[in-house]
């Protein structure tokens, strides 16, 4: 996620503690909450996609999601 978009979020949430928010503005910070979430989400699972679990007898397997 862009460092411009962080900013603005950090921003909104600021603004909301002070002031308050217009609608566009709390309808603007949903969206970006989101798209913050997601990228955070993705990041997870590239990270876990590489992880590798090795046992006591030093074999290794690969992490994978569970049902």
């Amino acid at each position: 996620m862009e460092q411009k978009k962080l900013d603005r979020i950090n921003e909104l949430a600021r603004k909301s503690k002070t002031v308050g928010l217009s609608e566009e503005e709390k309808t603007e910070q949903t969206a970006l909450r989101n798209e913050y979430r997601k990228s955070v989400i993705n990041n997870l699972q590239s990270q876990l996609n590489t992880c590798t679990i090795i046992d006591k007898n030093g074999n290794k397997k690969k992490v994978t999601p569970k049902d």
